[in-house]
């Protein structure tokens, strides 16, 4: 199993813990928020690759977060599964038709939850709107960028790094995942490292404009978009 970026929206500290501990001794990436409105402005700045959330949150329940999300073009697709108390099966079946893709009942089992994200993440992809960026080659036989018509100087593990990032438009990657899929499980660099490359590589876009599109999410990771070209094409 790939690792994944996963948001865990839980108001028990002791329950959001437990649940961030097991996902990330499984290898995944973990962002947390206490309440619904927390997680909105998260799911802002970057779209998971699953979500698993409460059902009893303050203000907004999760069940009312559920049915938000899955009327959003950029969620409508998130695979989402729900950990609750609520054990009873009218309320499992109001979850499943409002959008949940999996319910499980507390108390868990942290083997068991994991089980399920595993499983989740295997059968439900998440689908995140592609934005390509037409203008931007990066030629694979002769290792050379352009964007148009001018050439871009950018070699060695910042044009690793750039090739992962445009054949993975607007998806959050933590630096374990770049290290990981980038420079190799089987090399051991320093995670850090990462954000020595990223400034390499936004530098080198400078020519062209796209050192915006390589964007820091903080907490996150980095992820390459496109949206502020194409905001800049609109009022051109």
């Amino acid at each position: 199993m790939r690792p994944a970026h996963i948001l865990v929206i839980e108001n028990q500290p002791a329950t959001l813990q437990l649940i961030a501990l097991n996902l990330g001794m499984a290898g995944h990436s973990v962002t947390r928020a206490q309440d619904a409105e927390s997680a909105m402005l998260l799911l802002e700045d970057a779209v998971p690759d699953l979500l698993l959330l409460d059902w009893n949150l303050p203000g907004q329940s999760g069940l009312s977060l559920i049915r938000r999300l899955r009327a959003q073009a950029r969620t409508c697709n998130l695979p989402i599964m729900m950990v609750t108390a609520r054990s009873g099966e009218p309320d499992k079946i109001m979850a499943l038709e409002s959008g949940a893709d999996d319910y499980m009942t507390k108390p868990f089992s942290p083997r068991e939850m994991v089980a399920r994200v595993h499983a989740l993440l295997r059968r439900c992809p998440t689908v995140v709107p592609q934005q390509p960026d037409s203008d931007l080659r990066l030629d694979p036989h002769t290792l050379r960028v352009t964007a148009g018509s001018q050439q871009l100087a950018i070699a060695g593990m910042e044009l690793k790094l750039l090739h992962f990032f445009i054949n993975h438009p607007e998806r959050v990657h933590s630096r374990s995942q770049l290290l990981d899929q980038v420079w190799g499980s089987a090399v051991y660099v320093a995670e850090r490292t990462v954000d020595t490359h990223v400034g390499r590589l936004r530098t080198a876009l400078q020519p062209s404009g796209r050192e915006i599109c390589i964007e820091t999410v903080r907490g996150s990771g980095y992820r390459y978009s496109t949206r502020h070209l194409q905001a800049m094409a609109a009022r051109a």
